[in-house]
């Protein structure tokens, strides 16, 4: 089975997650931290959508902040595409198309998104509980990682 088939397979049952954003020593954001929370599916034909919601501290701070996602996956062909609908599903950012890795070792963003002038990539592996997407954003300001685990219990 390729991994577009099982990540599309796995995406119903994700129900938590968790992200740790770091700030690599080119960055001028400064938002490395931990977050974890919520997800909740809605899917509808080839749509889904993660309703995350949750709390992210960053380091060395005691207080967390509340946060709220939504991230809409799209199986369309050979890939899997991925929206943040933060500001709804008609105003839904294109974020990244996933495909298939050269090496099978699970999905890869098929070119980057450009925002302005930052760069977004990402990798998607499927783990023994769930899968994790690790994003990198590299600009003049940002030089950031984040991981990504999402989980199915």
């Amino acid at each position: 089975m390729t991994s577009i088939i099982r990540v599309r397979a796995l995406l119903p049952s994700i129900c938590r997650l968790k992200f740790s954003p770091r700030s690599g020593a080119a960055s001028q954001c400064d938002w490395s931290g931990e977050g974890h929370g919520r997800v909740t599916v809605s899917e509808e034909g080839n749509v889904l959508r993660f309703h995350e919601e949750g709390h992210f501290a960053l380091a060395g701070q005691p207080h967390e902040v509340a946060f709220r996602n939504v991230y809409r996956w799209e199986l369309e062909g050979d890939r899997l595409r991925l929206f943040h609908e933060r500001r709804g599903r008609e105003a839904a950012v294109w974020l990244f198309d996933l495909i298939e890795a050269d090496d099978g070792s699970g999905l890869v963003a098929a070119e980057p998104h450009l925002c302005g002038a930052d760069r977004y990539t990402a990798r998607l592996a499927i783990i023994e509980d769930g899968f994790s997407l690790d994003w990198t954003i590299q600009g003049p300001r940002k030089d950031e990682a984040i991981a990504y685990r999402y989980f199915v219990r």
